[in-house]
């Protein structure tokens, strides 16, 4: 049972498949691409050409220069961190490098540069087609604006050279600006409407003032290399700015030395990229510089205030320890305690040390909170610390933006208290890491207290005036440590002091080598804009073939029907439909002579008379024109043959045989005329012609009626074939009640003019059996249109005599080229 029902399921689902198309035909559409070659041809040299243009007048080049600095580990600051950084943490990454790196990315950073270098004053040239960025010291002369004046910002002054060293001013056309920026608060402010200001001559050093510009020209005194026809020049927000030199500066550091950093600057101009980077590090090492010095000058301040309470300490420890020795007359402690006063002495020595050190973070603390102006060097508290210095460094930038911001809003300002939190976060992130040495150091001192307390119940047994001598002797050792390590200290800070260094050296400056642009790829735009201009035709071929429900491929149309296809007919390029009479050496006809001959299989050969009836979908398909040469081709073959115009609806044959229509089959079925009055000779002696006469008012009912049947038979007696031209099965239902009469049918499919959806209705009759020598017949095919999706029906073009002009298509053409040099027959 199984076996069977999957049998009847197969059965279901290729009837199921039978009539309908494929919803894409790859193979059609890629000969569509083929054969529309040209526009191919065509959008991709306009793609070429277009991406060629806009990289070479259009696209922005954006170049890249670097610069490897490298980080030294004997520094100590507050603005960079050294190799120790951390000791007692036990942390060993290169900490140094990254403190330096989110300095450089730092906003304090750039914003120092921007306003030290002028970077907010852009520099440009426009040319026909593009704007060229140049870099400032490219300029003849540089713009420098007063500050203290409100600026409209993002705008484009232009520069024109003019004679005697002058410039002429010139504003945008459709300039007008509400806002205008103020450098010092690096706010804006609104104002009332300004619009555009004629133009103006001014030179050098002579200043250009209006109520939202204020800037003067100063000659460059550099040599030029580049003629500028004119300079644009821009200014920008510092925030601007900022953002935008944060956004083209990356930091890597070397793979094999990690206190070895590239900086690498983008910009859309080389030696601005270049200068930049050589500017910004120089001016860090200054800075830096000056930084270390404020801050040694400040340890070497608390090292010697610590020195002179410490000598004071050191001189009364001393003078008491000589008194004891002169009252109880001992000179040294000998005995069993030696080893003990030796191991309490160390004890007390690193205890004095990390008092010390506790001392320095309580200065360091202290500055935090109060007074950075006062801060010293952390390494006096015996530690070094990246991250700390990180806190520092933001928490100056913030305490000198409150400064500039105070000298325009109020303390109870919403600005002010913004900056204060932010002061409040920074200092509280400071404290955060200094309280974890704090930590340390209790801990430590806790240790130490604990050991000394232990030694000192050993002592406790002594007699007194050997335990005042001990006493004293701890108390002048201890104090005579301290004083010796404030010494030393105070010698590395002075030192550093003499010797301010920079913890940053230039192992390479940046340099203009002629470095290629980093983008835009030109290689890939010229691919994008070319796939771009391909796609086009593509997606048009594509929508198009996707819309399209014209039959197109032969091939498609017997897979999909499953009827058998008796013919393929080429083009009709005759005036009339009497192809096969009038050019019965053309191809054309021979095809016809073919369908003759497959006719055959759709009828018995029983030698008796046969009645073919030929239609189709609707009109305009070729029906009549199939039926006038099928017709024609069995007359020229001896057959006694007669051809039925039995469309009454739109009568036609008659025009092309040239008989009258005054009276035909209509006038026959209404029992007007008799037989022989309707019959028509032609110029074939063995093909006659009925024409279908007036046209009737009850077509139908004439075609189904017995005395219609009759008609047939009796021309049956005479002929041995008759064709019938009969109506549309489309349109009208006369076709399939004609079709009981006939013993084959042939049904007219029309290249690129049938719609797909007509087929359904005849294949689905056709395979449920309702019509019976069924066959297709694909009509007004044209060879360079559908190639390669035959069945070999119709290729005779330009093999007989009368297609002698027929040109073949290029398809063709290169085919038996390539089978020509490949000998392939």
């Amino acid at each position: 049972m199984i076996p069977e029902k999957n049998i009847n399921e197969n059965k279901n689902l290729e009837k199921e498949k039978i009539g309908t198309f494929d919803f894409f035909n790859l193979e059609h559409f890629l000969v569509r691409i083929i054969k529309n070659w040209y526009w191919f041809f065509i959008l991709g040299f306009l793609g070429y050409t277009t991406a060629f243009i806009y990289n070479k007048y259009y696209a922005q080049r954006v170049y890249a220069s670097n610069t490897t600095v490298s980080i030294s580990n004997n520094s100590s600051s507050y603005f960079t961190p050294n190799q120790s950084i951390n000791f007692i943490w036990g942390n060993g990454s290169n900490q140094e490098g990254l403190f330096l790196k989110k300095l450089l990315t730092s906003r304090s950073h750039n914003e120092y540069l921007v306003q030290k270098l002028d970077l907010f004053i852009d520099y440009s040239t426009k040319g026909r087609l593009k704007t060229t960025y140049i870099d400032k010291d490219d300029s003849p002369v540089f713009l420098v604006i007063d500050k203290t004046h409100p600026q409209a910002v993002n705008i484009e002054i232009t520069l024109i050279p003019k004679s005697s060293g002058k410039y002429e001013v010139v504003l945008p056309e459709k300039f007008s600006t509400n806002s205008l920026y103020d450098y010092n608060s690096e706010g804006f402010k609104k104002t009332h409407n300004f619009s555009r200001l004629p133009n103006k001559i001014i030179g050098i050093n002579e200043w250009y003032e209006t109520p939202f510009l204020k800037f003067k020209l100063v000659k460059n005194t550099q040599p030029i290399e580049i003629d500028l026809h004119n300079i644009v020049i821009s200014l920008k927000t510092i925030d601007q700015t900022v953002n935008e030199i944060k956004n083209t500066i990356s930091i890597e550091f070397d793979q094999e030395l990690s206190t070895m950093m590239i900086i690498t600057k983008s910009g859309y101009n080389l030696n601005s990229t270049v200068n930049f980077l050589n500017k910004s590090v120089e001016e860090l090492i200054e800075k830096r510089k000056r930084d270390k010095s404020i801050v040694e000058k400040n340890t070497v301040e608390f090292i010697k205030e610590n020195l002179d309470k410490a000598k004071i300490k050191l001189d009364s420890s001393s003078a008491k320890l000589n008194s004891i020795k002169v009252e109880e007359k001992l000179t040294d402690e000998k005995g069993d305690v030696s080893g003990i006063l030796q191991s309490i002495t160390s004890l007390e020595q690193k205890r004095a040390d990390i008092i010390t050190k506790v001392n320095a973070l309580n200065a360091v603390k202290s500055s935090v909170g109060k007074n950075l102006d006062n801060l010293i060097n952390l390494n006096a508290a015996g530690v070094e610390d990246g991250s700390f210095n990180a806190t520092i460094s933001e928490l100056k930038a913030l305490y000198a933006k409150k400064a500039e911001l105070s000298t325009i809003y109020t303390p109870q300002s919403e600005p002010i208290k913004e900056i204060n939190r932010l002061i409040n976060d920074a200092r509280g992130s400071s404290y955060k890491h200094l309280n974890r040495y704090y930590s340390v150091y209790d801990a430590e001192l806790a240790t130490i207290n604990s050991q000394i307390a232990k030694y000192e119940e050993d002592l406790g047994t002594l007699p007194y005036k050997q335990q005042r001598f001990i006493d004293a002797q701890r108390g002048f050792t201890v104090n005579e440590s301290t004083y010796s390590t404030l010494l030393a200290k105070l010698s590395e800070s002075e030192l550093r002091l003499r010797t301010n260094t920079s913890d940053i050296t230039v192992i390479d400056k940046a340099k203009n080598l002629g470095q290629a642009p980093i983008s835009p790829d030109t290689g890939f735009i010229r691919n994008i804009l070319l796939f771009g201009f391909l796609l086009v035709p593509i997606l048009i071929l594509l929508i198009s073939e996707l819309l399209d429900n014209k039959v197109r491929v032969i091939k498609e149309v017997v897979n999909a029907t499953k009827i058998p296809l008796l013919g393929v007919i080429g083009k009709n390029i005759h005036e009339n439909n009497l192809s096969v009479l009038e050019k019965p050496k053309s191809s054309v006809s021979e095809a016809f002579r073919g369908v003759r001959a497959n006719l055959r299989f759709l009828y018995k050969e029983d030698g008796k008379s046969k009645v073919l009836m030929v239609t189709s979908s609707i009109g305009g398909e070729g029906k009549t024109y199939v039926s006038i040469n099928i017709a024609s081709v069995l007359g020229l073959s001896g057959k006694k043959t007669i051809l039925l115009g039995m469309d009454l609806r739109k009568p036609k044959i008659f025009g092309d045989f040239k008989v009258n229509n005054k009276v035909g089959i209509s006038n026959y079925l209404t029992g007007e005329v008799k037989i022989e009055e309707i019959i028509n000779k032609t110029r074939i002696p063995d093909l006659d012609v009925i024409t279908s006469g007036p046209i009737p008012p009850n077509p139908s009912e004439l075609l189904m009626s017995e005395k219609n049947q009759q008609f047939i038979e009796d021309l049956k007696k005479i002929y041995d074939f008759v064709i019938i031209d009969s109506p549309p099965v489309g349109l009208v239902v006369d076709s399939f009640e004609l079709m009981k009469y006939t013993d084959a049918n042939v049904y007219v499919v029309r290249h690129e003019y049938t719609e797909k959806y007509m087929l359904k209705m005849i294949t689905e009759k056709y395979h449920n059996s309702e019509i019976k020598h069924l066959g297709l017949i694909y009509n007004d095919f044209e060879m360079d249109k559908g190639y390669g999706y035959g069945y070999g029906y119709g290729y005779g073009y330009g093999y007989f005599d009368e297609d002698a002009n027929y040109e073949e298509p290029t398809l063709i053409k290169l085919r038996n080229k390539l089978k020509k040099i490949l000998k392939i027959k």
